[in-house]
């Protein structure tokens, strides 16, 4: 048993990579788009369906308007890097939905959601392409499928641990260590590398669209404002310190308006 579970995490460990063609490295996902994305469209659904959605207001076509062009911009970006078919199986739908929760989130496959609360932090389009680039790149880059990847083979690794250690002290003792470690040593550190790879996707794919890249830093500025400056140390979060990110962005914002240059974009609102 104990050699099926170890021969197991190493193979779906080597087999299971796909390149991500906005970054160009492997990454870890062994879970199809067909396998994934029904599931994540029916929870979609029965999320609208438990929640108030905001419909024909302003604010509400705005998302849907924002959302249409980066995902647009997103297609542009494909073609022009050899991978046209990349998102035909993505069915990109935006809502704005009352909450005062100050967050936005994407479903794999596409399927966006804005709270109403993070809306005033926005403070118009902008703001909003911000935040819809990163949320549409979370999708792009499959970081949904990759998280689920990852939860699995930690799953797998401590069920080889409870199986290679026999004495029940030794293992909850491991069990303990191995909670804390591979959170703290793998999961938030991979999760954070998500965070960090969508604000950069998010960024050229937000100036491609049309929209000024520097404006990415002051709305995350004003994230920190709300905030008060209350974050756990970043080594125990799931996203980078908004210093980290503001810092980021603002060095990334040059590369990202010289890659909307290559799409004839070279004014920006």
């Amino acid at each position: 048993m104990k050699k099926l579970v170890l021969t197991l995490v190493v193979f779906m460990g080597v087999v299971a990579c796909k390149t991500n063609p906005f970054t160009g490295k492997s990454t870890l996902n062994f879970y199809p788009n067909s396998q994934i994305f029904p599931t994540a469209f029916a929870q979609y659904d029965q999320f609208l369906n438990e929640n108030k959605v905001v419909e024909n207001t302003s604010e509400a076509k705005m998302i849907e308007k924002v959302g249409q062009r980066i995902a647009s911009a997103a297609e542009r970006w494909l073609s022009a890097n050899g991978q046209p078919g990349y998102l035909k199986d993505y069915k990109w739908e935006y809502n704005l939905v009352q909450d005062e929760t100050v967050n936005a989130w994407c479903m794999p496959g596409g399927k966006i959601v804005f709270y109403t609360g993070i809306m005033p932090i926005c403070q118009g389009e902008t703001g909003v392409a911000v935040v819809m680039g990163h949320e549409v790149a979370h999708a792009l880059a499959d970081h949904g499928a990759q998280r689920m990847s990852a939860g699995t083979l930690q799953q797998l690794g401590a069920v080889a641990g409870n199986v290679a250690i026999k004495d029940p002290q030794k293992r909850n003792m491991f069990n303990q260590a191995y909670g804390v470690g591979s959170s703290v040593g793998l999961m938030l550190p991979f999760s954070r590398s998500h965070e960090t790879e969508a604000d950069l996707i998010g960024l050229q794919m937000m100036a491609i669209a049309g929209y000024n890249p520097d404006e990415a830093a002051d709305l995350w500025r004003r994230m920190k404002a709300k905030s008060g400056g209350q974050a756990p140390p970043e080594f125990l979060s799931t996203h980078p310190s908004n210093d980290t990110r503001i810092a980021n962005l603002e060095n990334w914002a040059p590369m990202a308006k010289q890659e909307a240059g290559k799409f004839g974009v070279t004014s920006f609102e």
